[in-house]
């Protein structure tokens, strides 16, 4: 293996590993702000606002993360993501106004949450991730 080679994978696990970290902070900091106020702190909503604001400066960062580790990859790898997250986007977009519309006008008897939204854009995205894979290989 090239000496170009070892530092882009370095670069890559390096990069992988933040990206790691900072999506473990900010799922912690997700579930303190959603269990805190029930089992932790009796709703005390100074408490709630400020895990609310660390988890989105957390948040923050775990973009920055995000950005960071797509930089760092090769053209191929940067263009699977590109279109994971295309489809992703798209079907969160569609997926989601539609399951909104249909709460707003009855058609369910339950609340659109937004986490039924994030499992089916995660959910999607790991999808695309493994058809463009193995398009491109």
């Amino acid at each position: 293996m090239s000496n170009e080679a070892n530092t882009r994978t370095a670069r890559e696990y390096r990069n992988t590993k933040r990206l790691g970290a900072w999506t473990a902070a900010w799922l912690v900091t997700l579930a303190l702000v959603a269990f805190g106020p029930v089992y932790l702190w009796d709703k005390e909503p100074l408490i709630t606002g400020a895990f609310i604001v660390i988890n989105l400066g957390i948040g923050g960062g775990m973009i920055v993360a995000n950005i960071r580790f797509v930089a760092g990859l090769d053209e191929l790898q940067k263009q699977i993501h590109l279109e994971a997250m295309g489809i992703s986007l798209g079907v969160g977009l569609i997926v989601g106004l539609s399951y909104s519309m249909l709460d707003i006008t009855d058609l369910v008897s339950w609340d659109a949450e937004i986490s039924h939204l994030v499992f089916v854009q995660g959910i999607t995205y790991l999808v695309a991730m493994g058809i463009a894979s193995r398009r491109y290989k």
